[in-house]
């Protein structure tokens, strides 16, 4: 018995969680991917073309799977059209689906009489236009993921500039134009068994200037019971309640609003971090459930212990990353440091507004807000980075 991974490019979650996960499973693993040349050397791979459920389930016939899963936004439906017909545990296709979709997430929100947001589609190719009153409002890929292409736009002008500018990149995708939600951004990460939903918790982020939504900070903040119920309604409404959730929301008049729903863990390292702060191993509890086990059979804290703050380096300049101080691990009072890094040095990039931007992720865990933040402060005053242009 085997356990598949399907996944696109080599990414942390992989990487550093979900095959040490594995191995300390006693499960063997194969990583499905379209890209194999990609991956690091000793990392079981295998060429498939990962967004093709048919595909992915004649890979698995080499020896018999044990459970399927992907992280990958991406991957989401093509691995649950799969799992489902090997008769594995897995996500709802359908749902996978329309958690990808941002209208047909809206649409099913609003249809249960949940929350709705204003949203105008914009097919590939079709003019941008929108009723007057839509504006601010924010123009996303109606398939995109983070906050790739995401942009808020304040009148109509500035809306034709930004659909000209992506679909300069972009010709063939749709995009959707939404009511622009004002409000502290807030995340809702939860993990199911298809009947029970567990709570994992939450994290208050700190965004860039606009028109961009870069993330560039994230303090734990789990969200209120009034929110979690509000929050469990509007994703029994998607369908959402297996494997692992990221959710994205703001509270807006006493109403919570989601930005989007990420049918996976918690990205760019977060997912690691989290499973550190809540002291589980989260990645096998991610695996678990896709083996069949139920949430009571995992030993999930009812909250977590500690505090933590996450900062993400963003360059601040398009150019060649000349320097850069590396992994650190560090110790101040009773708070634990560490920097990892997200961009290799001797790499040239421009800077985009997304994550894409990243140099490395700081963070810090300890007893109480306000020594994490001193901490912090002070470990990052000491590192250096510096990009050439």
């Amino acid at each position: 018995m085997r356990l598949y991974l399907t996944a696109l490019n080599p990414t942390d979650a992989v990487l550093e969680g979900f095959l040490p996960a594995a191995a300390s499973l006693g499960l063997p693993v194969t990583v499905l991917t379209d890209r194999p040349g990609q991956w690091p050397a000793g990392v079981p791979v295998r060429e498939c073309a990962v967004r093709d459920a048919a595909a992915v389930v004649a890979a698995t016939a080499r020896e018999e799977p044990a459970g399927l899963l992907s992280n990958s936004d991406h991957l989401q439906e093509s691995t649950a059209v799969a799992a489902r017909t090997l008769g594995l545990p897995g996500k709802d296709p359908v749902t996978a689906r329309r958690c990808k979709d941002k209208a047909a997430a809206r649409w099913a929100i609003a249809s249960a009489g949940l929350d709705r947001v204003r949203t105008v589609t914009i097919d590939a190719g079709a003019p941008a236009v929108v009723p007057d009153e839509s504006f601010p409002a924010v123009v996303k890929p109606r398939d995109g993921v983070a906050s790739e292409d995401a942009y808020l736009v304040t009148d109509r002008h500035d809306l034709r500039a930004r659909v000209a500018e992506i679909r300069g990149r972009r010709p063939d995708v749709g995009l959707v134009v939404e009511e622009y939600l004002a409000g502290d951004l807030r995340t809702y990460d939860t993990l199911g068994d298809g009947r029970d939903l567990a709570v994992l918790g939450g994290w208050r982020t700190g965004l860039g200037p606009p028109p961009t939504f870069t993330e560039v900070s994230l303090d734990w903040s789990p969200p209120t019971e009034p929110e979690s119920s509000r929050l469990r309604a509007q994703l029994d409404a998607l369908g959402v309640g297996f494997g692992a959730c990221h959710t994205e929301y703001v509270v807006q008049d006493d109403r919570v609003r989601l930005i989007e729903v990420n049918y996976r863990l918690i990205g760019d390292r977060m997912d690691l971090i989290l499973a550190d702060l809540l002291g589980v191993p989260l990645f096998a509890y991610v695996i678990r459930v896709h083996l069949g086990d139920p949430l009571a059979a995992l030993d999930l804290p009812a909250a977590a212990g500690a505090h933590a703050r996450v900062e993400y380096v963003c360059a601040d300049r398009p150019g060649r990353l000349v320097s850069a101080p590396g992994r650190v691990d560090a110790v101040h009072g009773r708070v634990r440091l560490g920097c990892r890094p997200l961009r290799e040095v001797g790499r040239t990039a421009g800077v985009t507004g997304t994550n894409r931007d990243y140099l490395a992720v700081l963070h810090a865990i300890g007893p109480d807000p306000a020594s994490v933040r001193t901490a912090l402060e002070a470990f990052r005053h000491d590192l250096r980075w510096s990009i050439v242009g």
